[in-house]
């Protein structure tokens, strides 16, 4: 059975800090490898010039990798953030960003995901990201 977005959002708000659920990220959609979710504009998430943070970018990019692989396992279980690297394009300003994780194996104890994060409004990519995850149960 394929994960919904409302169980995969009941993920986020039990097992992540409340500075990360301070984000307001929200899951759109899922796949059997893959997960999307956004970030909503904020102008408490900027930084000088108005683009929206790299910190929260990056907290994005790794939250959604946690989504994509409950979403391909079924269910959520206890991991960690073992690498993670990002290059980012462009500022998000006054815009929603789209984050898209897709794993590239998810093995028993380790998983991989390349990530993509867009301005909503224009679709235009403001950065990619990739990470490695240690998978604990």
């Amino acid at each position: 059975m394929t994960m919904t977005t409302a169980e995969a959002d009941k993920i986020l708000s039990a097992n992540f800090a409340p500075w990360v659920l301070d984000l307001g990220l929200s899951v759109q959609a899922l796949g059997a490898d893959r997960a999307v979710l956004r970030l909503p504009w904020s102008e408490r998430l900027a930084r000088e010039g108005g683009g929206l943070s790299g910190q929260a970018l990056m907290a994005a990019a790794d939250t959604a990798t946690v989504i994509a692989v409950s979403a391909a396992r079924g269910g959520f279980v206890p991991m960690t953030t073992v690498q993670q690297s990002t290059s980012f394009q462009r500022a998000v300003t006054g815009s929603d960003v789209l984050i898209e994780a897709v794993l590239t194996k998810l093995g028993r104890r380790m998983a991989f995901a390349d990530i993509t994060l867009a301005d909503a409004a224009s679709g235009a990519l403001a950065a990619r990201a990739s990470t490695v995850y240690a998978l604990m149960g």
